[in-house]
This record gives structure tokens, C-alpha cells and sequence, in this order.
């Protein structure tokens, strides 16, 4: 899309091993292959910003959209333009049963379909019509408002919708908690804590914006408005975690009607802090995610922020800069953040396998677009993770209070394949980000994504939990994503960190031989980073547990020779590892099959086949699936450069694997 590069800059540097082309083992036509890559390879250069990053948009179910429109009305700011827009959005994705799904193919989904009729009704559609029926059976069938999740709950508060007493307390004052307490705000991912904080102003002022009696959500109560049920269910057990924090939500909410508050004034200073600590210029927003965004709005609201203050202005900016007006498919969007940084690293490693030199004029500017970004401040993990290194790298543009392991180890491997324009200030820059990833290795041995030692299981059972994921523990894929950068940056094998990470793996395997995915969908994305990181600290791939991952990997091909895995298998055991096969997927199960060494294997080549007959003409691939994860069962979204990125990154390791064991 960028025209930022000639055709002639886009060959510059790059192999087209010609000693390859025509050669045939078994049934894999080489040339083929090449000529795949080659188009690909071509397309991607294409797409670079002329700042020499890359990013590609991130697609989601339709609730963002609908709290996007939500928050027009809970400001009174209700852009007509736009709201016919996102009624256009909603109504594209309501399924023949009448609900929506939070993942295409998925079943309908209470909180998708509340908030997706909530928003129709704002917007003037009555109950009355065809759309409007369907969607209110298949709500009323799934449970109803008292059915969807605390989130949503939260915003129908705002709009009189549901009872605030019933809500789950979140009192200011718990960031006036020591370290020393059994809880802190330590003690919660990083999302968790963004989303938390700014929730916890609004439930202390518990504002309503009154609705008029046709907007109203009565019809979605199983009972009636009156009837409930409000209260969170108590377990038949004489004691369990769950009984003990509803009991505790039922004290704070004792204590929250009290009129004496001694330290809440104090409290809401400090979180109002807190949060305008993390949305300045070195942020895009409040975490660079969108829950915390409208969240902090919110806040400013109620803190009395005018509509032209300048916190205000740029979190509303911020806000806006998540749009996606699309008039060619007559569709807009909300994206929930943005994914440069992300999207540039693995661009850079597939253009790196794809044969591109390290100097080419793109990889370069790439790579110290790479460099530009990287934090240089102590952000959020020092609560638990004290190091005194700083490096590493964020999701997004702007967002240097939460670096994270992941994007970090990403970016090293990308720049391992690419030379700056100044080759010390790389080599610095990748030194501190391999100490500062590395500094984050947890108890167990796993490494997690933005925190350490965030993963006090109890805590799930905390009311306001059920988006299921207000732990942030260490992870198969994460942990392998670590050993192949620490293998591929010169770490040695016998490294006490790399083999408590072989230990962390070891226990979480599963016993068919797979791995849990938590970023990407889903157990053919934890089985093939796994792999990955053994291969790369040269682990015997022989060993009997990589045989048997490598087994369930081959068991889970499709016959098309392609990989897919459906959201749903972390809902379903029985979907594990299978769907319709997709780019991104099989682009991973190739790469699983591929550590362990055997390119001859059929497997390996039906998968090449697979990628090579599945491209398009222009050299990408289409995939309208999601294959990434953001909160298992809860919410999903689909990275527009995973269709190309991974695939290619995949054939251009095959290829060179052919080219270094000389098979033919």
C-alpha cells in the first residue's frame, strides 16, 4: 500500500537461490515454492510505511463496536454519521439465530447479544422488529442481562439498566494497600489493572444517565426487571474462595453505604494519578487498549473533566485513533489497540527467512524504526519485578508503561535478521532487552507476558473476574517464544534459566503431546512455539516428549494438508486442534513440524503444498478466521498481517532447510 519502494529496491539484496528452482523432492515443486515466497516476499515490502514499520489492522467481534457507541451516548457527544455506521456493523454480524458471536463460526454469546441490542435500541429500533425479535429470543434464551458478564453489567449501571448495589465492589482504597497485604494491585495482569482503576472512580460516583422508558432494557430480564436474580450464586460448599470474596463484596458493600469514607478522598486522588501517570505523551492511552481508554474517559467524567480539558481532548483522540472507517465493504470499526511493533518484528524475521539481506533498504529502515521504539523508562512490572535493566518493547506505538516479554523477544529475533544504520546502538539495544526479557522469568520457570509472578490462582474467583484474565501467568508459547530467542541470541543450553524453562515445559505438556496456547488459537499455536524453542536451544528432537508434541501436530492436519483450530476449543475439549485449515495456522504447523528436522516427512510436504496452492494472485493469503487470542473464551481478534507474515516466514525456513541438507 505504501509506495515507498521502487520494484527495483524490492530485489535489492535478495537470494533468489537459483540453484533451487526446478528441483523436486517428492511431491513439493520447488520452484513453486520460490515463486510463493518471492510473491509474498514482494507484497510485504509493498505494504512498509514510509517510516519503516508495518502494521496491519486488527479485527474483532462486534461488542467493541457496541461500547464504542455506548460511550457516544453516556457523553451525550452522539455522532449520527457514526452511529448509523456502527448499526450497519452490528447488524452484519447477527446470526440466523438472532444473536452475535465474539469469534466468526462461534455460537451466539450473551454479552455479545445484550450489548448488541442495547445498542440497536439506542439507536431508535424497536422491539417490534424482525431483527430486534430475533436478537431478544436468543438473549432471553442464553440468560439475559443476568447472564452477561460484570463489564457489561457496568456500562447498563451507567444507563440505569442494572441495579449499581449489585454490582461487584471495587472501592479506590485498594491502592492505598501495602505490598505486605495479602492483595495488592501487583497482584493483577496489567490489563486488569488499567481496566480496574478507572472502574473504581466510576463505581465510588456510580453515575446514571437516565434513559426514556422506550430505550429501557426490561424485556431482557428472565424475571422481569424486579425479579433479578442480582446477587452473584453462593456455592453449595461449606467454604470455597468464591463464597469467601462474595461475603467480601457483601461487607464493602456494607461499607459503601456508610456515609463516613475516611480515605476515599485520598483514594480517588491517588487513582486519579495513577491514571494520568500512564496517559501521558509516552502512552497512546491508558494502557493502549480500549476497555482502559473508554474506561478513563469515564473517570474524567465523573472527576468533573470538561469535555475541552486537555486530558479530556487526548483521551477522547486517543480514543478515535482506534476508528476504522471502511466505505468500500460498508463497514466501520473499532480496533482494541494498535500492533506496529508486533507486526513490524515478525515482518522483519519472515522477510529475513524469505531470503531479504540484512541491509536491504526495507529491512533497515525497519530496523531502526525497531530501535526509535524502544522503552527506555521503569514502567508498571516494576511492582513485581524490580530489575534494574530498562529495554524492551511495547505492542504498540506509544506505550512505555507496559513493555512485555513477548513483543520484546519478537523484535530481538527480528533484528537479528536485519542491520541498523547504526550497528552499536542495535547491539546495545539487544543486549538490554535480552537481560530485561530475561529478568522476568517466573518461579516456576514459565515466562508470562507483562508481569512476573502475577498468577495467584484465588484471585479468579474475585467478582469482577469473569473476563478471565486478571492473572497474567507464564505460558507454554511464551516460554518457548524466550528459548528460541535466548538459543538463537547465543545462550547457552546449560544455562540455569533455559533449564528451568525446560522444566516449566515439561510439566505443561499435555499428555497427547500438545501445549495450551494463551495468545494465539490455540493448542497448534502452544505446540508449535514450544517446538520452536527446543529446536533452537539444540534440544534432542528426538527426545520422546518432542516426538510425541511433533505426532500430535501431524494428527492434527487437516486433510488439505493446511492446520486450523477453532476459538471454540478453549470452550470444548473436543475441538481441540481442529477447524478449517487457515495461512496463519498451518503457516505454525509447518514451522512445529519443521523443528523437529525431518523436511521429507509428508506432512511437512502436504503443508508446503497446502501454502503454495493456497496463495492469491497479488502473493497473499486470505484468512477471515481468528487465530489470536486476547482473553481465552472472552474475547478474540484476527491480525490482518498473520495471513502473510507467518506463512512466509514458514516456506522460507523449508526452503532453507532444503538448501542446507541437501535433499532434492
Amino acid at each position: 500500500m505504501s509506495g515507498s519502494v521502487s520494484p527495483a529496491e524490492l530485489r535489492k539484496g535478495v537470494s533468489t537461490s537459483p540453484e533451487l528452482v526446478g528441483l523436486d523432492p517428492a511431491d513439493v515443486n520447488l520452484s513453486a515454492v520460490e515463486k510463493t515466497i518471492h510473491a509474498c516476499r514482494d507484497y510485504l515490502l509493498g505494504l512498509q510505511k514510509p517510516e519503516g514499520y508495518w502494521v496491519g489492522e486488527l479485527f474483532v467481534d462486534s461488542t467493541v463496536a457496541c461500547d464504542y457507541h455506548l460511550l457516544m451516548y453516556l457523553r451525550g457527544k452522539v455522532d449520527r454519521a457514526k452511529e448509523a455506521k456502527i448499526v450497519r456493523h452490528i447488524l452484519q454480524r447477527q446470526l440466523p439465530d438472532g444473536g452475535w458471536p465474539i469469534y466468526p463460526g462461534g455460537p451466539s454469546n450473551v454479552t455479545a447479544t445484550v450489548k448488541a441490542y442495547f445498542s440497536l435500541k439506542l439507536a431508535g429500533f424497536t422491539p417490534d422488529e424482525p431483527e430486534m425479535r430475533k436478537a431478544r429470543s436468543a438473549a432471553m434464551r442464553l440468560g439475559g442481562i443476568p447472564s452477561s458478564n460484570t463489564y457489561c453489567k457496568f456500562y447498563l449501571a451507567m444507563f440505569g439498566q442494572y441495579p449499581w448495589k449489585y454490582l461487584p465492589n471495587i472501592p479506590p482504597e485498594i491502592l492505598l494497600l501495602p505490598k505486605w497485604a495479602p492483595f495488592d494491585m501487583s497482584e493483577m495482569s496489567s490489563w486488569t489493572r488499567a481496566i480496574v482503576v478507572p472502574m473504581s472512580i466510576i463505581r465510588s460516583f456510580r453515575p446514571v444517565t437516565h434513559l426514556p422508558p422506550e430505550k429501557q432494557l426490561h424485556e431482557l430480564y428472565p424475571y422481569g426487571v424486579e425479579g433479578g436474580p442480582f446477587f452473584h450464586p453462593v456455592e453449595n460448599r461449606f467454604f470455597s474462595m468464591k463464597n469467601f470474596f462474595v461475603r467480601v463484596n457483601e461487607l464493602l458493600g456494607f461499607l459503601e453505604a456508610l456515609p463516613w469514607k475516611p480515605f476515599r478522598k485520598k483514594a480517588l486522588q491517588l487513582a486519579e494519578k495513577w491514571i494520568l501517570d500512564r496517559t501521558g505523551p509516552e502512552s497512546e492511552g491508558l494502557a493502549a487498549i480500549f476497555p482502559s481508554m473508554m474506561n478513563s474517559i469515564l473517570a474524567f467524567r465523573c472527576l468533573d473533566y470538561a469535555e475541552d480539558h486537555p486530558w479530556m481532548i487526548k483521551a477522547v483522540k486517543d480514543l478515535e485513533g482506534l476508528e476504522v472507517d471502511d466505505p468500500a465493504n460498508g463497514d466501520f470499526r473499532i480496533q482494541p489497540c494498535l500492533s506496529p511493533v508486533w507486526d513490524t518484528a515478525i515482518t522483519l524475521t519472515a522477510l529475513g527467512a524469505a531470503g531479504v539481506s540484512p541491509d536491504h533498504p526495507a529491512m533497515q529502515k525497519g530496523a531502526d524504526w525497531l530501535l526509535s521504539k524502544e522503552v527506555k523508562m521503569r514502567g508498571d512490572y516494576v511492582m513485581k519485578n524490580p530489575t534494574p535493566i530498562t529495554g524492551g518493547w511495547a505492542f504498540e506505538f506509544f506505550n512505555d508503561w507496559y513493555p512485555d516479554v513477548d513483543d520484546t523477544a519478537k523484535v530481538l529475533l527480528g533484528l537479528r535478521q536485519a542491520k541498523a544504520s547504526n550497528p552499536n546502538q542495535q547491539k546495545e539495544a539487544m543486549d538490554r532487552g535480552l537481560g530485561w526479557a530475561m529478568s522476568f522469568q517466573c518461579d516456576n520457570g514459565g515466562y508470562a507476558a507483562f508481569d512476573k509472578n502475577v498468577n495467584k490462582a484465588w484471585l479468579e474467583d474475585v467478582p469482577f473476574a469473569d473476563h478471565n484474565a486478571i492473572l497474567d501467568p507464564p505460558c507454554a508459547d511464551i516460554t518457548g517464544r524466550l528459548l528460541e530467542t535466548m538459543g538463537k541470541l547465543g545462550i547457552a543450553k546449560n544455562h540455569p534459566q533455559i533449564q528451568r524453562a525446560l522444566a516449566f515445559l515439561r510439566t505443561t505438556q499435555e499428555e497427547d503431546g500438545s501445549w495450551f496456547g494463551r495468545w494465539g488459537v490455540n493448542y497448534v499455536y502452544g505446540t508449535w512455539q514450544a517446538l520452536r524453542g527446543l529446536q533452537a536451544i539444540g534440544y534432542d528432537m528426538n527426545d520422546t516428549w518432542a516426538v510425541r508434541a511433533r505426532d500430535w501436530l501431524e494428527c492434527a492436519q487437516n486433510p488439505d494438508g493446511g492446520w486450523g483450530e477453532s476459538c471454540g476449543s478453549y470452550d470444548d475439549p473436543r475441538m481441540k486442534g481442529r477447524g478449517i485449515s487457515t495461512a496463519s495456522q498451518t503457516g505454525w504447523g509447518l514451522m512445529g513440524l519443521l523443528a523437529c528436522g525431518d523436511i521429507q516427512r509428508p506432512s511437512v510436504r502436504r503443508a508446503v503444498r497446502y501454502l503454495v496452492e493456497t496463495q492469491s494472485k497479488d502473493g497473499s493469503w486470505e484468512e477471515k478466521l481468528i487465530t489470536g487470542t486476547g482473553f481465552p473464551c472472552v474475547f478474540y481478534l484476527r491480525y490482518d498481517m498473520y495471513r502473510n507474515n507467518w506463512p512466509l516466514l514458514a516456506l522460507g525456513e523449508y526452503l532453507d532447510q532444503v538448501r542446507t541438507s541437501g535433499v532434492r
